[in-house]
């Protein structure tokens, strides 16, 4: 399961900088939740074989009369209380100040691992530039520079190798099964339709403690298949929720995201596809998960409603036509047992096993049909291919000049290759490798 490292500090030091760095993009899941202030970014980012989920919060500020609960903002306490590890961003040119000996003093009995970078440091003499701050009584410090990326693969390195991994919880093997992970903004139905999904002739059914994030896995079965369901919404502990903060964790649906092998998206009909909506499919498919998107509450709406619905979801989600959509009503049951073929079909595509030659033939018939454009009065030769992973399907082709293939030829060979083996609710990845040239 990914790290989740969360970026602390005051406003201006630079963490925005370092979120785009460390996620090699300028692009960010964002936190805009009816119950969640909008002062939090997500991002992917992978060091090698070691993924990460950071977190980008707002900058902390206040006085030295202030106290630091008035500094630390509600959504910033909630970051660091979802971590496994904290980079605490300090300005190495303004010097130690009294906000961030206040933030120092709160991270200390946080009780999680903390990294201070100390930013701004290019053309610093470093060992100047972190005595200042050896007196926050931090262990691991760091002078870094993270608009031009100096000493951040050291940080990372120091990050990654320090902090244990949370792991997924084991489940027996007699009831492995499809993980099965419910996402969706809050009050979409999600609670309904777990209890739902799991009141239809299930057979075995028990709760597990979950995940360092309180996700829970609950192993059960239908129809003699196994499955497992990955509770984000914590319907079995309402006892325990307490504020409207607490009722949805971003970072709990990123790890639920990243543990499932099918991801059901749960969109209330009655407010359509929301921006929050797109969001979380963005990352779904980012992530490379099977996927079924699930409108809920559809029963209470009117024939004119629902065509209506139905256009602006087909106008909306065009990028994602591969994906199956069900109408569904999870409070009467409506549609919600026939997600499972939907669920199975996605896994099995996911799952689908390619031989080299099968996928070699069907880049031939490809070619046939649209060959590649020319580069430089020359034309970009593709090979073979053969299978590169599953969960998504991952497929490598070889050849020469691959590095000058249009995006828009990489999306006719996806659409060629999951028309050829018919995948349904998977996303497809090609990836392009010259050919070594042997007389080189």
């Amino acid at each position: 399961m990914p790290l989740v490292i969360a970026l602390i500090g005051r406003p201006n030091v630079g963490k925005s900088t370092l979120f785009n760095r460390l996620t090699k993009t300028r692009d960010a899941l964002v936190a805009d939740f009816p119950g969640l202030t909008r002062d939090r970014l997500f991002g992917k980012g992978r060091v090698g074989d070691k993924p990460y989920i950071v977190v980008d919060t707002s900058g902390v500020s206040g006085s030295e009369e202030e106290g630091v609960e008035e500094i630390m903002a509600g959504q910033t306490q909630q970051a660091i209380a979802e971590a496994d590890a904290i980079i605490f961003l300090v300005d190495g040119r303004a010097g130690l100040t009294p906000v961030d000996q206040e933030v120092a003093q709160y991270l200390r009995q946080s009780h999680k691992k903390v990294f201070l970078a100390v930013n701004k440091a290019e053309g610093l003499n470093c060992d100047i530039v972190l005595s200042d701050f050896y007196s926050l009584g931090l262990a691991e410090l760091h002078a870094i520079a993270a608009a031009h990326g100096s000493g951040i693969t050291e940080l990372m390195d120091a990050v990654l190798n320090n902090v244990v991994e949370p792991s997924e919880e084991e489940i027996p093997a007699e009831q492995l099964g499809i993980k099965i992970a419910l996402v969706g903004r809050p009050n979409v139905g999600k609670s309904t339709l777990t209890n739902r999904l799991l009141g239809e002739e299930r057979v075995v059914v028990y709760d597990q403690p979950g995940t360092t994030r309180d996700s829970i896995y609950i192993p059960y079965t239908r129809h003699n298949k196994a499955y497992i369901l990955i509770d984000t919404a914590g319907v079995r502990r309402r006892h325990s929720v307490r504020e409207t903060i607490e009722k949805f964790s971003v970072i709990k649906t990123l790890q639920a995201i990243e543990s499932a092998n099918v991801v059901v998206l749960v969109v209330d009909a009655r407010e359509g596809v929301a921006e929050q909506d797109l969001h979380l499919l963005g990352f779904i498919l980012q992530a490379g998960k099977g996927l079924v998107i699930a409108i809920n509450k559809w029963d209470g709406l009117t024939e004119d409603q629902k065509n209506a619905v139905k256009k602006d979801i087909s106008r909306r989600l065009v990028f994602a036509d591969f994906v199956k959509i069900k109408f569904i009503s999870a409070l009467h049951g409506t549609g919600v047992g026939e997600l499972y073929p939907l669920i199975e079909r996605a896994y099995e595509s996911a799952n689908q096993k390619m031989s080299t030659s099968k996928l070699t033939r069907i880049l031939e018939q490809a070619i046939a049909s649209h060959q590649p454009p020319l580069v430089n009065g020359r034309r970009i030769k593709l090979r073979y291919a053969h299978a590169g992973g599953h969960n998504p399907p991952i497929i490598v082709i070889h050849g020469k000049q691959t590095k000058s293939l249009p995006s828009s030829y990489r999306r006719y060979l996806e659409g060629f290759y999951r028309k050829a083996l018919n995948l349904v609710g998977t996303p497809i990845k090609i990836e392009l490798r010259d050919s070594e040239n042997p007389y080189v």
